[in-house]
């Protein structure tokens, strides 16, 4: 580091166990890149720390400079809260440590863990809990938002598995949140995002899956697409907890739009085969690879969708009901898509994440039939304004037909209402919980909860 360094940022890189990188470092623009490609930030300071001790001297710097903080987990926020301009960066990639206890279907694991790694040792002793659907994601900002992934109709989201949490707060003090340890807090971090403190620990539920499962995709041309969504939507109205299945419109790698249908059942693979018959009976798929397959392939099954460093800008609702007009909607969105690496995706929801209260965690949405999801990305920067405009255009086209709720994890930068959209009727609790914790609102990077006023 040279002498253009701030003083307390000198004296942090020594004081701590983990590394400091400033902008003058050879190593620094690739540790601020981040998983969108759309984001360009340039932090004072990237720390990259090593345990709970690095990350409270981080915060305790930032708080004495009055420097804005990003908390970074895997860097895969598509909104880009993984870091900043002229801030300071906390970055929990080196924390990898899992641990788990087999006999108590158990795991504790890094703040910096992605959930390949999680996966790829849980699956070592035929253990899960429910995670992201890229590997590259990490488990702290997927499961601190809540987690939808391919267990949560069995098993619930990843909050609902969340057994304890060990927080550094903005005061630098080290706790531990579970349901009967700062209740008030366990509650809020289980979907209330980044707002509360930095979690250097996870402690995960875990449930026998796998290693095999019965799952893959289907595909049938775009002209099938109304007859397939329709079908879909009967399907799965009745489907097993055991069974998700995911639909979305996408670009084949022959250029040509498609429909497409991926499912995945929780169970024994021969449980599975009458359970999927009906979806690979519909018309004629022009791709059909549905088999068994370990439950890490399954987990890594769209990551070429979804590269690194691409351009990426989401718009996100969830759905009551998937509508005829609904269907029509998107596919006729589709069809004029300017880009072939954007995608529109439907995830049903249903199952164990709907049996659990509204107000037990601080994810609330628990009632909605399915989320919807329109995935925007493309490679150029002069392609961004037309991308960016399909995107908003087709969500404002849909949003009479979906509920004004969004999840957290899918929100770019929309505004106060849709952080309040995220939150809804939970919002005003975990601005309490916010004040408790945070009061001067230290971890505002995100999708920001403000503490409550004293007294309110």
């Amino acid at each position: 580091m040279n002498s253009a360094v701030p003083p307390e940022i000198l004296r942090l890189a020594r004081e701590i166990a983990g590394q400091v990188i400033v902008p003058d470092d050879a190593d620094y623009d690739a540790a601020r890149r981040v998983w969108n490609g759309m984001i360009d930030k340039r932090p004072a300071a990237i720390v990259r720390c090593s345990g709970a001790d690095d990350v409270a001297a981080s915060i305790a710097l930032a708080s004495k400079t009055e420097m804005s903080v990003a908390v970074r987990g895997g860097g895969h926020n598509v909104a880009g809260n993984a870091t900043c301009d002229d801030g300071l960066v906390i970055d929990l990639s080196p924390m990898k440590d899992i641990a788990i206890d087999r006999e108590a279907c158990r795991a504790r694991a890094g703040g910096g863990v992605l959930w390949g790694e999680f996966d790829a040792a849980t699956q070592n002793v035929g253990l899960a809990t429910t995670g992201g659907l890229i590997p590259s994601t990490g488990i702290a900002g997927f499961t601190l938002g809540g987690g939808l992934g391919h267990l949560m109709r069995r098993h619930g989201l990843a909050c609902d598995n969340l057994l304890s949490a060990e927080v550094v707060t903005a005061a630098g003090d080290r706790v531990r949140a579970t349901v009967n340890e700062h209740p008030d807090l366990f509650w809020a971090l289980r979907g209330g995002g980044g707002n509360f403190g930095v979690v250097t620990e996870f402690e995960f539920q875990l449930h026998e899956v796998g290693p095999m499962l019965l799952a893959g995709r289907l595909a049938h041309p775009l002209s099938k697409a109304r007859d397939a969504l329709r079908f879909y939507r009967d399907f799965c109205a009745s489907a097993s907890d055991e069974l998700i299945v995911y639909a979305g419109l996408s670009t084949g790698p022959d250029g040509d739009p498609r429909v497409g249908w991926r499912p995945v059942f929780i169970g024994p693979v021969a449980g599975g085969e009458s359970l999927l018959a009906p979806l690979r009976a519909f018309g004629a798929p022009i791709v059909d690879d549905i088999a068994p397959r370990r439950y890490v392939d399954i987990q890594r099954i769209v990551e070429p969708a979804f590269p690194p460093g691409r351009l990426n800008y989401w718009k996100a609702s969830f759905v009551d009901e998937l509508s005829d007009d609904l269907i029509d909607i998107l596919i006729e969105a589709f069809a004029r898509v300017p880009s072939p690496y954007s995608n529109i995706a439907i995830e049903p929801m249903g199952g164990a994440v709907a049996r659990v209260a509204e107000t037990a965690t601080a994810f609330q949405h628990r009632t909605p039939a399915f989320s919807l999801l329109v995935l925007s990305g493309w490679i150029s920067d002069a392609d961004t304004e037309a991308n960016v405009a399909w995107a908003r255009e087709l969500w404002e086209r849909t949003r009479p037909l979906s509920s004004a709720a969004v999840y957290v994890n899918y929100l770019g930068a929309e505004g106060d209402q849709r952080v309040l959209d995220a939150f809804g009727g939970n919002h005003a609790r975990l601005a309490q919980v916010k004040q408790i914790y945070d009061p001067g609102n230290v971890f505002r990077l995100n999708q920001n909860i403000k503490p409550a006023l004293a007294g309110s």
